[in-house]
């Protein structure tokens, strides 16, 4: 009978083995949890490990090290640029809080009174006219709110009109652009006074009554003047969009662009003066001269 070689013999089969060694699994895991055998083991397999699991987190730890360095360059210069920057609007408050002493100094020399203040009632659109030559727009609060006529219509830009009409629950604006309303304006850049005038269109504007030779240029800002006591002065009107000079008029046609959006805001603002405008001086009747000095005919 022939004998196979040594190492040409088969040992056990795969499921002979594969049960083996699940039976010795459970066998394990059921003496090291009844009897805490293998503790020791595993604590000096750990610390075995434990280099190898430092050097595996190794490169995590430098792109997290890379990425906070990145973050805090960048946090650096945001924050010097903030820090100039704050040194920057300090100067400037500064100069303002100067300007206002000084001002208030001038208002005390001159003799001059105090801007009167304005309060504001926010309100909405709820009408356009259909009609595109109808310079209004009808306003959901009236005199219910206490709108009253003459008020003062704003948005966040700039005025839009005033108020024209008022009913009990609605109120009716006639807008700037309007070719009936005026506005008493003048200009930012050197304090130029005139008045600007709807041209019954969206956007234009038109200033009137400057000569030839005024000192007005393409992009000067106007503002409200305060000039009639209906317009709180400083509130931005329009912007000088073209200007025309003809000799034979005597008067420059100049056109300007609204500031505020009359065509397209829906909340606006309504403003009130809290004190209102000391009227004018009435005219002495001209007969009371000649009259004064007859009787001092007589008397003499």
């Amino acid at each position: 009978m022939e004998t196979v070689p040594q190492f040409f013999r088969a040992g056990p089969s795969p499921q002979v083995r594969l049960f083996f060694f699940v039976l010795l699994s459970i066998l394990l895991m059921v003496m090291d949890t009844r009897f805490n055998s293998f503790s020791e083991i595993r604590q000096t397999v750990g610390m075995i490990i434990y280099p190898l699991q430092r050097l595996a987190h190794i490169p995590t730890a430098l792109y997290d090290q890379a990425g906070e360095l990145i973050n805090d360059f960048r946090l650096t210069k945001e924050i010097a640029s903030l820090r100039q920057q704050y040194f920057f609007n300090q100067q400037k408050l500064f100069r303002l809080q100067m300007l206002e002493e000084e001002n208030a100094q001038l208002r005390a020399l001159l003799g001059a009174a105090r801007q009167t203040e304005a309060k504001a009632i926010m309100a909405e659109i709820l009408y356009v006219p259909r009609d595109p030559f109808n310079r209004k727009v009808t306003l959901n609060k009236g005199s219910f709110s206490e709108i009253e006529a003459g008020q003062v219509v704003v948005d966040n830009l700039g005025v839009i009109g005033q108020i024209t009409q008022v009913h009990p629950w609605l109120s009716e604006v006639t807008l700037i652009t309007d070719k009936d309303h005026a506005v008493p304006v003048q200009v930012a850049r050197n304090g130029l006074r005139s008045i600007v005038s709807g041209a019954g269109k969206n956007n234009e504007l038109e200033l009137r009554y400057l000569s030839v030779n005024a000192d007005i240029q393409k992009g000067d800002l106007l503002i409200t003047s305060g000039i009639g006591g209906v317009y709180p002065p400083g509130l931005p009107v329009a912007r000088v969009e073209n200007i025309e000079h003809d000799r034979s008029r005597g008067f420059a046609h100049i056109k300007c662009t609204p500031i505020a959006g009359v065509n397209r805001s829906r909340q606006v603002l309504i403003l009130s003066l809290s004190s209102p405008a000391p009227k004018q001086p009435e005219e002495e009747p001209r007969s009371a001269a000649p009259q004064e000095k007859q009787r001092r005919s007589r008397v003499q």
